[in-house]
């Protein structure tokens, strides 16, 4: 990983974060590790269609965090590993599969140095997303990560929060309702944004010491043309209305326990799934 100081202290910021939500995250209700809530939950309806088969296959998830998506492809029989930059997390992930009696392969790394911490492996599905986009300082770079990562043949599957998603918040109206307007920027190009991470997306309690997280914006043509500068072939490309908890307190159920914005509400695009091929 070669960035400036800055950047690099940014993702240190970054990974630090991550390593003291990790325990918050782990006895949340949002995870619902406790309850035994299955892998296959935080997935979209349409995923598995776009996948395809992954039997045999081997796939590795980056940014996999505690890897609760990860043991949903060991479950579909891929031989699958999960890489990660928080060592806490990495661990976590670990006992995790363990105690599902599912053999899935953990690997801490900064995502920008994958290629050279997994080694002469290569893969037929590279799965990332979710959360994940936001935390790239450098979209050309990671996109050549990932080419570097697949077999040829093989394919990355992205499913991300939409730009528009991330780019809209609530604004108080008359009698406390909370209208959905632009406020944060749909595009890059203004360099990493600082977040007060006390508390993350789960319940329980505020993180105490590493408070500060960093975030890059990236609209979908950036995204695209990082891909295509890596010798990648855009196959497909969703916008989907769903999300995987309600964002939102008007948000109603939608299909497979997914959450979608009412029907009097304008029909708008907040989770993307992108598939793009390795010649």
């Amino acid at each position: 990983m070669d960035f400036d100081s800055a950047t690099n202290e940014k993702m240190a910021a970054n990974e630090a974060n991550w390593n003291e939500r990790t325990p918050i995250h782990l006895a949340s209700r949002f995870y619902g590790l406790a309850e035994g809530r299955a892998p296959e939950f935080w997935f979209a309806p349409f995923e598995w269609a776009d996948l395809g088969e992954l039997g045999g296959r081997d796939l590795v998830h980056l940014q996999c965090h505690l890897g609760t998506e990860t043991l949903a492809f060991a479950r579909k029989g891929a031989r699958t590993t999960g890489l990660d930059f928080s060592a806490e997390a990495v661990d976590a992930a670990k006992g995790i599969a363990d105690a599902a009696g599912l053999d899935v392969g953990y690997v801490r790394s900064n995502v920008y140095d994958a290629v050279a911490a997994l080694g002469a492996n290569r893969f037929d599905v590279v799965y990332t997303g979710k959360g994940a986009v936001c935390y790239l300082p450098d979209l050309p770079r990671w996109a050549s990560v990932v080419a570097d990562l697949l077999r040829p043949g093989g394919f990355l599957y992205l499913v991300e929060f939409h730009p528009l998603f991330t780019a809209l918040g609530p604004t108080p109206g008359p009698e406390n309702a909370q209208d959905l307007l632009l406020r944060h920027d749909y595009l890059e190009g203004r360099g990493a944004i600082e977040r007060d991470a006390t508390r993350t997306y789960t319940d329980g309690p505020e993180l105490r010491e590493a408070t500060t997280a960093y975030e890059w914006v990236h609209g979908l043509g950036e995204l695209v043309t990082a891909l295509s500068g890596a010798g990648l072939s855009v196959t497909s490309l969703r916008e989907t209305e769903l999300l995987p908890w309600p964002r939102w307190e008007r948000m109603v159920p939608a299909e497979d326990g997914w959450w979608r914005l009412p029907d009097s509400e304008p029909r708008v695009p907040l989770l993307y799934a992108l598939k793009a091929v390795k010649g």
